[in-house]
């Protein structure tokens, strides 16, 4: 059954947390689909992995590219998992959809806006009624830590 964790941002924003997150996720050999439900969101992240740090890139594509299928990280507004990716990545609220396939569904949200933090208490309620495995990740000074 898939895993469902929740982190916390609140000492980095989004572009600093996602790249790391995915690096782990490959190390893993694990393919992956990032999803907004904003198109700008895709856009700016389809830029900002290739250019996040000067020794490294993450190889990624946004769905509707040629041969978005074979991409290890696919950035989606969509719904459908076209790469067979074993880990989901939530933003911007975006909703999780079906489950099933996933290893893991990492969502992530902003701790100082109100409105992402509703959200993601919200998802947080419906996916543990649905019997899914939960923790919650939150950002200390010295990384991330466990904290449910």
């Amino acid at each position: 059954m898939t895993e469902v964790w929740f982190y916390h941002l609140e000492r980095t924003g989004l572009d600093q947390a996602l790249p790391e997150l995915l690096e782990k996720t490959l190390q893993r050999g694990w393919k992956a689909i990032v999803r907004s439900p904003a198109a700008e969101r895709i856009e700016h992240l389809d830029g900002w992995l290739w250019s996040y740090r000067d020794d490294s890139f993450l190889p990624h594509a946004p769905a509707g590219e040629p041969a978005a299928e074979r991409q290890p990280i696919l950035l989606t507004t969509g719904f459908d998992n076209p790469n067979g990716a074993d880990a989901l990545f939530l933003v911007d609220g975006a909703e999780p959809g079906e489950l099933a396939g996933y290893q893991r569904c990492v969502v992530l949200f902003d701790g100082g806006d109100p409105e992402q933090l509703s959200v993601a208490r919200a998802q947080w309620t419906k996916v543990k009624g649905q019997g899914f495995s939960v923790s919650y990740w939150k950002q200390q000074a010295r990384g991330w830590e466990k904290q449910a």
